[in-house]
């Protein structure tokens, strides 16, 4: 089994993951890393956080002895983990990565705060729209997003509809239920079982 690096989202922590986490190593996935963003709370850039994700990518695929690795990336964690393959070069290191209610367009929510990291997360704005640049960039790599039509954290919800990607709606009432909703963690699981 591929190392799994798990991503939180705003004002969370890596321990968001816990449920899944406990999930992926009953089904084998010895290997599971969830990082923190420091701090959590967007009060800086994406382009920063991403440099942070590169660092936890270094140090999975270091823990495990492992070329490359897996990533689950959850809402704003997303975007960092998008800036840290696209733009820092982390493409060649992740052999598949599952996104979780990403607002890969923007969310009106971001209108909300002026901090940093949120700002960067309006729709139409120059960070959201060089990562969209092109299409897919992603090589090799195979992409799922993973959405809600109920979220209410990303508005519209089909922000997180992301081209090139094996897209996947589940009814969760919840942005933050993503993360534990069964019927999302048998969709992870699945997405990052190795192939037969």
């Amino acid at each position: 089994m591929c190392p799994v690096l798990l991503v939180h989202g705003i004002n969370d922590t890596g321990s968001r993951f816990d449920r899944m986490r406990s999930a992926l190593r009953a089904h084998g996935f010895d290997s599971v890393c969830a990082m923190n963003i420091t701090p959590p709370d967007a009060s800086i850039t994406l382009e920063a956080m991403g440099e942070q994700v590169m660092e936890a990518v270094r140090e999975c695929r270091q823990t495990a002895g492992a070329q490359k690795i897996d990533i689950v990336a959850f809402s704003m964690g997303a975007l960092a983990v998008r800036h840290a393959l696209q733009n820092l070069g982390g493409l060649p290191f992740v052999r598949r990565i599952v996104f979780v209610s990403a607002p890969h367009h923007g969310t009106l929510t971001a209108y909300l705060s002026r901090k940093s990291g949120v700002t960067q997360m309006r729709p139409g704005g120059r960070f959201l729209s060089d990562l969209n640049a092109g299409g897919g960039r992603w090589g090799d790599l195979e992409v799922f997003s993973f959405w809600s039509p109920l979220d209410l954290v990303v508005i519209p919800a089909t922000s997180s509809v992301l081209a090139d990607a094996h897209n996947q709606a589940f009814r969760v009432a919840l942005h933050s239920r993503m993360l534990s909703d069964d019927r999302v963690i048998e969709a992870v699981i699945q997405a990052l079982e190795p192939e037969d």
